[in-house]
């Protein structure tokens, strides 16, 4: 199976995909973050670097579905394809951060991409307030982030909500995390498998 975490910046999709991947003994596949050339230029010129930080995420989140086609073992995914251009992509561009033209070229790309793209068997949405991934993208400390606008969060919010609204490629689970504490509280991650397993499998299979 091909489970996909999806969520806001700060949500805990990472954190939730490293648990889970270890609870069920599935394969983890994270977004590439941390060796992204882009990222730290982005946040501090959002103008000059979205495309640049977009067509990079798009390309390597391609090459990671490509390597799990065909596959034997469950591997849940750290966001998603659908989000890099339904989400981001869009956002950014929404919000003036995107040229029309490049907005344009990097869709063309995408819809080049999807035709190959099979979508996850379910799709986990973490939905969380501002106030809550502020608070989490603080808490992990990483510098480049103290650049992130709050209207971006709230622009990628909206973004996601509307998307979630409309998705119909699939088994969707919905988790409102904003006032929950899956790390440091277990009933809280056990209530998040109940969910998941009654997903996948039914209440009594």
């Amino acid at each position: 199976m091909h489970i996909a975490v999806s969520g806001n910046i700060g949500a805990g999709k990472t954190t939730l995909t490293e648990m889970l991947a270890k609870h069920y003994g599935w394969q983890a596949e994270f977004e590439s973050v941390e060796d992204n050339p882009y990222l730290e230029d982005f946040y501090g010129d959002m103008h000059k670097w979205a495309f640049h930080l977009q067509v990079y995420f798009l390309n390597s989140r391609f090459e990671q579905i490509n390597k799990l086609r065909g596959g034997d073992k469950t591997i849940i995914q750290d966001r998603t394809i659908y989000e890099d251009a339904y989400i981001f992509a869009e956002s950014l561009y929404k919000q003036g951060f995107f040229k029309e033209r490049d907005y344009n070229n990097y869709r063309a790309l995408f819809d080049s991409m999807i035709e190959f793209v099979k979508p996850p068997d379910l799709l986990i949405y973490l939905k969380s307030d501002i106030s809550k991934l502020v608070k989490n993208i603080e808490t992990r400390g990483r510098d480049y982030e103290n650049l992130i606008r709050i209207e971006y969060l709230k622009g990628l919010n909206e973004h996601y909500e509307n998307w979630i609204a409309n998705y119909d490629a699939g088994k969707l689970l919905i988790i409102n995390v904003t006032d929950l504490d899956f790390v440091k509280n277990p009933e809280d991650f056990s209530d998040i498998v109940f969910k998941i397993d009654t997903e996948l499998h039914g209440l009594f299979s």
